[in-house]
């Protein structure tokens, strides 16, 4: 069977409903950047999918082209992922959609050399022609994070970020939001194919261990 991701990994794409402390190892990605609104018809994060996809399957189907791959085994394409930030803020504003800035990934096996990437990238636009000159192989180390399952709509995220804060807060960590640790998103449901309030999202925060002072006589 093909390897999956989610089934291998399940502390990190299949999570708890309540929040659980993880330590994220370094992995590599396809990802685009970019800016504005996720819902935007055709907009920027909607071509950035289709590139990411492009790529990524292009890799995954590489065993049946010229251009083998050292190591290649048969595997998933794993979920799609985002970080979203939006300038001179910590929190995410969700209602002012268009100030979004974001950074769309989909992992990658380990097997997969940056050479290998730029020939996907060369190969997806020839066959697909499809501009994916803004694809980018990305190293991500999340390190120590806060996750959880949320549920529903992603407007309606506020509520389970209030109940990540507030374990934090009850276990002696706080979030550790900086330019290279975002807020974090995995998309486990198709909104094409699933009702809104069945979607599955993993909610993922970088955090710190906070430093408690001892009194001494």
């Amino acid at each position: 069977m093909p390897f999956d991701f989610k089934k291998a990994y399940k502390e990190f794409y299949m999570p708890k409903d309540t929040p659980q402390i993880v330590n994220v190892p370094t992995a590599n990605f396809v990802a685009v950047r970019g800016k504005g609104d996720p819902n935007a018809e055709n907009g920027a994060y909607q071509r950035a999918i289709g590139v990411l996809y492009a790529v990524a399957y292009t890799l995954k189907m590489s065993y049946k082209t010229d251009h083998p791959i050292d190591g290649f085994y048969e595997y998933v394409v794993p979920p799609l992922e985002s970080f979203w930030w939006q300038e001179h803020s910590e929190r995410i504003n969700y209602a002012d959609k268009s100030s979004f800035c974001w950074i769309s990934v989909i992992r990658l096996p380990d097997f997969i050399t940056k050479q290998d990437f730029d020939w996907a990238v060369d190969s997806a636009a020839k066959k697909k022609k499809l501009d994916c000159s803004s694809a980018e192989f990305l190293t991500i180390c999340e390190g120590l994070c806060v996750q959880v399952m949320h549920h529903g709509t992603y407007d309606d995220e506020p509520q389970t970020v209030a109940i990540m804060d507030a374990y934090l807060a009850e276990h002696g960590y706080a979030n550790d939001f900086s330019e290279d640790r975002l807020h974090h998103e995995i998309y486990l449901s198709d909104p094409r194919k699933v009702a809104p309030e069945k979607w599955k999202t993993v909610i993922r925060h970088p955090i710190r261990r906070l430093v408690v002072a001892h009194e001494t006589d």
